[in-house]
């Protein structure tokens, strides 16, 4: 072991020695419905009554109440955000217009609306448990070749009719989905999750090896007599085996560090740590020989892939998060490979260059909130933190860095970015019973069902349109109530969906989970 891989795992076991903050997880109710025709023999009699009743008392004594927006559920004993919640829309029901209620004996509830009848139950389980649903989910529907991947589904709602299809970032879904396994393997040593860990590690390294070009990954592919695809930069292999797509964007490139990073700690598979190192060395060399660049095939600097200072002068308001993200790739690399190149070429660019200052400057170069650069910008601070030991960069120019993305990620309590954060900012208090909350709160059903909410009267607005000049709201709604999202998404949209005609793979349960579960915010199952 060289002199710098000593330091960096001495530095890696301090952090992980840290004493965070923590919550207890309990057993906590969880939302399944299931569809019944009108006709069902097995509804409830009181839903055939020609008198509406509208309005029930759960055998957990909360009160239901239908109308033709959907049903609330009012709980007294419950903690006051949770007091209320609201059901609507095909997550929940076959439409919204409410007719009768009847309470089951498990503090659950029959619907029926204009169209059928809904069976809504309360299920009382762990996160482990539930966490277990999202990985049954991952290998029925969404594990192509290794790669973690969305499913669509032919006909809306039918998870039967689901087709798995290439994504742009596939390389950035499957390295935060191996990520969580890796994470799972460490805290349960658990067989299936190192397998899981390992095929979606290597499915990553293929990335790199598919394209022909060694150094530069792919965004995806697809094998010879897949679904084609529709839209973006795709190349055959020589053999004709292989379908892979280029113009590789920075999330990929963050993505294949994250996850190089962790596997290399956590997995205890010498061989795979190799070819991860010797791939992070060729990614790495490849972006340092062309000047910061990813250079695609087709001899230039793709659209994203792009980290220099003169792209800086050309874009400053990306330079804070691009200086950031080069800085941990440089840094990630040093920590698994040992090589000095890295190590040197990580404090020209920090200190020589300016990199480090740049990342100060988030908040004065921003000219937008984008949550997809959140996600980038996060998921680069891990593995940063997890290996500098420089009190002075730590100091003086990453912890304030972190701090200016802190500034809007705070009030998402997203339990992914709160986890990185705490364990960054170890002596800063956070609010993490709110991530928790996150975390029970997201829905089981992860089919992409059209959610509207803009009829509410609740929700206090933004004046003020999301990047994409969408309606917001300043107030958060609970995961169960707003579409389903990955992180990368703007948490305060409270209409959207595509009316069931996907399913999404769940990792952004799975990864804040097992992280927590690792870094030690999460005590119990």
């Amino acid at each position: 072991m060289t002199v710098a891989q000593a330091l960096a795992r001495a530095a890696l076991l301090l952090v992980g020695t840290l004493t965070l903050a923590a919550v207890t997880l309990t057993p906590q109710p969880q939302k399944f419905r299931t569809f019944y025709a009108l006709d069902d023999p097995r509804i409830p009699a009181a839903l055939r009554q020609s008198t509406a009743q509208p309005r029930a008392v759960a055998s957990d004594g909360a009160v239901w109440a239908g109308s033709t927006h959907g049903v609330t559920r009012v709980d007294p004993k419950a903690p006051s955000r949770d007091s209320t919640q609201y059901f609507a829309g095909k997550r929940y029901l076959p439409d919204n217009d409410v007719r009768q209620l009847a309470a089951d004996q498990a503090a659950g509830m029959w619907v029926r609306t204009k169209t059928g009848v809904s069976h809504i139950e309360l299920r009382t389980m762990t996160l482990a448990a539930k966490a277990a649903l999202f990985e049954e989910r991952i290998h029925a529907r969404h594990d192509r070749h290794g790669l973690v991947s969305p499913s669509n589904l032919r006909v809306p709602g039918d998870l039967s009719t689901n087709q798995m299809r290439d994504d742009d970032n596939d390389g950035l879904w499957t390295s935060m989905y191996a990520a969580a396994e890796c994470f799972r393997y460490a805290v349960t040593h658990s067989p299936e999750a190192r397998a899981n860990a390992v095929r979606s590690t290597e499915a990553v390294l293929f990335l790199e090896e598919v394209a022909g070009k060694r150094g530069f990954p792919a965004r995806s592919y697809i094998r010879k007599g897949e679904p084609m695809p529709d839209s973006g930069e795709w190349h055959w292999t020589p053999d004709g085996r292989y379908y892979w797509k280029g113009d590789t964007s920075s999330d990929e490139i963050v993505g294949h560090f994250f996850l190089y990073g962790i596997a290399t700690d956590l997995l205890p598979d010498p061989a795979l740590k190799k070819r991860i190192a010797e791939t992070a060395a060729r990614i790495m060399d490849h972006i340092l020989d062309h000047g910061y660049y990813l250079i695609d095939v087709t001899g230039k600097p793709t659209t994203w892939g792009r980290w220099s200072q003169t792209y800086f002068k050309q874009e400053p308001g990306d330079s804070a998060l691009n200086s950031m993200e080069l800085l941990s790739f440089l840094k990630t690399a040093a920590h698994i490979t040992g090589n000095p190149r890295y190590a040197q070429e990580y404090r020209k660019a920090a200190i020589d260059l300016g990199y480090a200052r740049i990342a100060t400057r988030y908040k004065e170069l921003r000219e937008e909130i984008n949550y997809s650069d959140e996600e980038l910008a996060m998921l680069s601070f891990y593995n940063l933190f997890r290996y500098e030991t420089d009190r002075d960069l730590l100091d003086r120019y990453y912890r304030p860095a972190l701090n200016g993305w802190w500034e809007n990620i705070a009030r998402e309590e997203n339990p992914l970015w709160t986890f990185i954060y705490a364990m960054a900012q170890p002596k800063v208090p956070v609010d993490l019973p709110s991530a928790v909350r996150t975390l029970y709160r997201m829905p089981i059903d992860t089919i992409e069902w059209t959610v509207k909410n803009s009829n509410r009267e609740d929700l206090i607005m933004d004046p003020a349109t999301d990047r994409f000049q969408r309606r917001q709201a300043k107030t958060l709604l609970p995961p169960d109530e707003r579409p389903v999202m990955k992180w990368n998404s703007n948490p305060f949209d409270i209409d959207g969906g595509s009316d069931g005609r996907g399913e999404d793979d769940g990792t952004a349960f799975l990864l804040p989970y097992w992280m927590g579960r690792y870094l030690g915010v999460l005590l119990g199952e």
